[in-house]
């Protein structure tokens, strides 16, 4: 149910999620399961900049996608022995650029 609520609340607007999100945080820091213990005290202490978040329409799936590029390319890329040219794949891949290799279409 926490979790639900959770889910609930971040879609609402940030007027309407303001006491909500209060309410949520003390709920889930006396349910006594360790993890939404955590995230309670955790939503409790950043309450305001996920209200930012929250009216600025903002996600970090852009991060957590470029997160798991180069996640992808340092496990590609295992047994590179100098740092410098796993450095500059990874800059290859997450720069954006689309290089046409020659004799490829």
């Amino acid at each position: 149910k926490l979790k639900e609520r959770l889910r609930m609340i971040l879609k609402q607007t940030a007027d309407k999620a303001d006491p909500l999100l209060r309410q949520w945080a003390a709920d889930a820091s006396l349910s006594g399961i360790p993890g939404f213990v955590q995230l309670g005290e955790k939503i409790a202490r950043r309450h305001f900049d996920i209200l930012t978040t929250i009216r600025r329409g903002l996600s970090n799936a852009r991060l957590e996608a470029v997160n798991n590029k180069i996640k992808t390319t340092i496990k590609i890329g295992y047994g590179y022995r100098n740092l410098d040219n796993l450095i500059g794949l990874v800059m290859l891949k997450c720069g954006g650029l689309n290089l046409q290799l020659p004799g490829r279409q």
